[in-house]
């Protein structure tokens, strides 16, 4: 039989997918001598065992525990359930991968009415012994019973107003204790300590499947399998008195990722106090004033936590009694430009090298450097001003419920979730809110944390700001009212709220991120390429980091109003002729757009795809729109809506485009093929060096590809002998549909280059509109149908199996063809994984997720050497 239950001293930190990453630490903290209250872990093979046995607690495994609580009494020098020297237990969930406040924790387990009566002689503390028992009886009704924590609270605000008592440090022992009959009146309340043991570990267990678990774990794309270890720890009091309080803290600044340690502490506090944000903390240099030598040991212990993990550490620690005892260290959650700082930091101090470095950085992280931010230099009308828990700049509708933040984000509308303080049930809200803004709480609340795991702008511990929920409205020192519906912008680097929508400016760089992007391409083999069409989105692909485009949707060179009328014209030509006409006017707008492509990318690639589209959405659909047509080209009303019904088609995306356009107007395609390499030719001209590569879309079939390259190669040959200038250039195609890449090795021979179009790929292997998918995917989702939306990351089961059969197989019958992806998934870290592994070239993505890409292309290649 497998051992389901560890001792501190027995495990380590390399212990994570067995005893969860808290209990790993803790084991690891033990193991270095630190002042680490003793305890056991109950693994997260029990949790999984427990969930695959129907929600039933192993025979054995209560006997197990008990056999380590007789070892952690001996240790701690007093006993559980013994009301002349009582042991009290923390009950806390620990899942291998960190998921801050998602589940379930249960403090000063073991009171009962017994229990807690010996602890106040025992303390000499009545007060501290009955706070913590009532503290207690409402955190296990909640957790653990299901009765929301919000009616013990009631209780206490109606026994305070009936009392004349304003806060909880007015209430004496005999308050508390007339509150816990209150509070007996409301449950049926467990009085055997090991009876409340036992349904503390089933309640954590039961808590991975929690909603807000669920959603955090979504989010995040941890693994529903993974399960919660169960970490059970001798109690030690922050609010046993003024000597005592809690902490938590950072090793570095955790916003800014500044060498400079960084935390907060409450006096004569709980811990839950200090991470749930319901009273303001101190910062931690307050402890440096009061207690000096208990802050020296602090520091040491951070310091020598940092070095040890050599990652930047959250501690959260207790001083009872001028004694200092560490809880719990873990990786830090960081913003994006700490993660980015802090990595090229520790580099610089040895700590770790750059592969490391760039494994620390998720390519989520980059977001950060792309994000707008408030304009430093608009003129704002502040209205509030709390701490910058989590930077960038952002404007929405104010709400006061995570409902309703879900509610008007599904409109499309922006929103700032305010709260008094966030807790994990609001998990739904926070992931929708473009802002978060809170009344209460600090750097390290709820709130603070996980807005900063999610890249989220956040204001915390806002004290100018009343929050009244039943009337929807917020008030200001200043008499300022703020309703919902109302606009306001937050400014998460300073922790201004401001009235309206602020000017913001693009993101800027820093020297770091630089340096950590100059080694993201010196550790990638993955080329990254832009999608791109104009000169403005080349040129900041390039600027960003693309090696070249991989995608000119050329189609979308001919919707602004000057060109639109052309195209429109020459779609509803009735003789080659007249087609003809107007493909000459059109030639002059490709190849001047060309050029300028060409001009950006001096030097570098550009793929350029020939029209794609079907031809019915160039053309109007609505009366009016119709009838101005008909003037500009000359034609009566009703042959415009004659023909206009004639183009429309019953599924579009299966219909009249990409390469078919080519086969039925050719001369469409020669059009684009005389545009591109004249372009080509004028920019050698220039002194610029072009590289155009010619896709043809939607192909099917080795005979469309060759009759299509006939058509490219002729109409190449004729510029070239013209104006006697040689220009290299490829001929490949798009590989988006599923016959094509069934097919690849009879394509093989005829093209050059092969580029997946993952977007129609996986609309046509699912059988789902890419259009329409969005009124299903997210019951899909829930449902665990799918695990992830297949058009946002690739499916590597199957469309992913397809994008495999053609490599292996194109790469048999012909040797150098470049391969490379152009759908969306191209900015996608996972999918970039996949295409890794596969063996493409190249992906290319939106010119804002360059950055992102080649980040991720450097971790999969880390990985995948790793892994050799």
């Amino acid at each position: 039989m497998a051992k389901r239950v560890y001792l501190f001293s027995e495990g380590n930190k390399d212990d994570r997918e067995l005893l969860g990453g808290k209990g790993a630490n803790l084991c690891e903290m033990t193991s270095m001598g630190l002042p680490v209250p003793f305890g056991f872990v109950i693994t997260t093979a029990t949790c999984r065992e427990y969930f695959q046995a129907g929600n039933k607690l192993p025979s054995l495994l209560e006997q197990e525990y008990r056999v380590a609580l007789d070892l952690v009494e001996k240790k701690m020098g007093a006993r559980f359930g013994d009301p002349e020297n009582p042991l009290l237990f923390s009950v806390r969930s620990g899942a291998p991968v960190s998921m801050p406040g998602m589940m379930n924790t249960i403090l000063n387990l073991g009171l009962n009415d017994e229990i807690a009566a010996g602890l106040a002689v025992k303390t000499n503390n009545p007060r501290f012994a009955y706070d913590s028992y009532r503290r207690f009886i409402s955190m296990f009704a909640d957790v653990v019973m299901g009765v929301p924590g919000e009616k013990f609270e009631h209780e206490i605000e109606k026994y305070k107003q009936a009392h004349g008592k304003t806060f909880d440090v007015d209430m004496s022992a005999e308050d508390w204790q007339e509150v816990i009959s209150i509070y007996k009146t409301l449950v049926d309340f467990p009085e055997d300590p090991f009876q409340q043991l036992k349904m503390a570990v089933e309640a954590v267990f039961q808590s991975w499947h929690t909603p807000r678990a669920i959603i955090y774990r979504e989010m995040n794309n941890i693994a529903d399998t993974l399960g919660t270890a169960v970490n059970v720890q001798a109690m030690v009091f922050g609010n046993f008195g003024d000597d005592s309080g809690s902490g938590v803290a950072f090793t570095r600044n955790p916003s800014t990722g500044e060498k400079m340690f960084f935390g907060e502490f409450l006096f004569n506090a709980a811990g839950e106090d200090v991470v749930a944000g319901i009273r303001t903390p101190l910062p931690v240099d307050a402890l440096k004033e009061r207690q000096p030598d208990v802050y020296e040991e602090l520091y040491k212990t951070q310091a020598l936590l940092e070095k040890h993990y050599r990652d930047m550490q959250d501690l959260e620690f207790t001083v009872q009694e001028g004694r200092f005892y560490m809880l719990q260290t873990r990786s830090g959650k960081r913003t994006g430009r700490a993660a980015v700082k802090i990595a090229v930091d520790m580099v610089g101090e040895g700590l770790i090298n750059e592969k490391e470095a760039l494994m620390r950085v998720s390519p989520e992280h980059v977001e950060a450097f792309l994000h707008p931010t408030v304009d430093p230099q608009a003129k704002t009308d502040i209205v509030a001003t709390g701490l910058p828990a989590s930077p960038g700049g952002a404007t929405g509708e104010i709400v006061f419920s995570a409902e309703e933040a879900e509610e008007v984000a599904s409109q499309g509308r922006s929103v700032i979730l305010v709260r008094r303080e966030t807790t994990p049930e609001d998990i739904h809200g926070m992931k929708v809110a473009a802002g978060i803004l809170t009344e209460l709480g600090g750097m390290t609340s709820h709130a603070a944390v996980v807005a900063r795991g999610m890249g989220v702008c956040a204001i915390t511990g806002c004290g100018t700001l009343s929050i009244n929920y039943a009337d929807g409205s917020a008030h200001t020192d200043d008499g300022v009212v703020l309703k919902r519906g109302d606009t306001i912008t937050l400014d998460g680097t300073s922790g201004e709220v401001m009235l309206g929508d602020i000017p913001k400016i693009e993101a800027s760089s820093s020297d770091d991120f630089q340096t950590l992007l100059s080694w993201a391409d010196k550790h990638r083999r993955l080329k990254v390429r832009a999608n791109a069409e104009t000169p403005e989105d080349a040129a900041k692909a390039r600027e960003l980091g693309a090696e070249g485009i991989g995608l000119c949707r050329t189609e979308h060179m001919f919707f602004e109003a000057t060109r639109i009328e052309k195209m429109r014209a020459m779609i509803l030509s009735e003789s080659k002729e007249e087609r003809q006409q107007y493909l000459d006017e059109l030639l002059e707008f490709q190849r001047q757009d060309m050029l300028e492509l060409f001009r950006a990318m001096d030097g570098l690639p550009v793929t350029i795809r020939l029209l794609d589209p079907p031809l019915h959405e160039f053309l109007p659909h609505e009366e009016h729109e119709m009838q101005a047509l008909a003037d500009a080209v000359g034609k009566p009303l009703e042959k415009i809506r004659e023909i206009t019904e004639g183009l429309s088609e019953v599924n579009p995306m299966l219909g009249f485009r990409g390469c078919r356009l080519s086969i039925v107007y050719p001369e469409i395609t020669e059009m684009q093929v005389k545009a591109i390499m004249t372009a080509a030719v004028d920019a050698v001209e220039q002194g610029i060096k072009p590289m155009p590569e010619i896709m043809i879309p939607l192909v099917v079939n080795v005979r469309e590809i060759r009759l299509i390259t006939e058509i490219i190669d002729r109409g190449v040959q004729e510029v070239l002998r013209e104006r006697q200038v040689s220009v290299p250039y490829k001929v490949g195609t798009m590989m988006e549909t599923p016959r094509a890449t069934l097919g690849a090795d009879r394509l093989a021979p005829e093209v050059e280059f092969m580029s997946f179009g993952t977007n129609d790929l996986t609309q046509m292997t699912y059988g789902f509109s890419r259009d329409d998918v969005g009124k299903f995917i997210p019951s899909y989702i829930e449902k665990k149908i799918v695990d992830s939306d297949p058009f946002v990351s690739l499916d590597q089961r199957a469309v992913g199996r397809l994008m495999e059969m053609a490599v292996q197989e194109s790469r048999r019958v012909k040797k150098g063809i470049k391969y490379g992806i152009c759908g969306e998934h191209g900015g996608d870290p996972r999918s970039i994984r996949f295409c890794h592994n596969l063996g493409l070239d190249y992906v290319s993505c939106s010119p804002y997720r360059v950055p992102i890409a080649r980040m991720a292309a450097a971790q999969a290649h880390v990985e995948a050497s790793e892994e050799d």
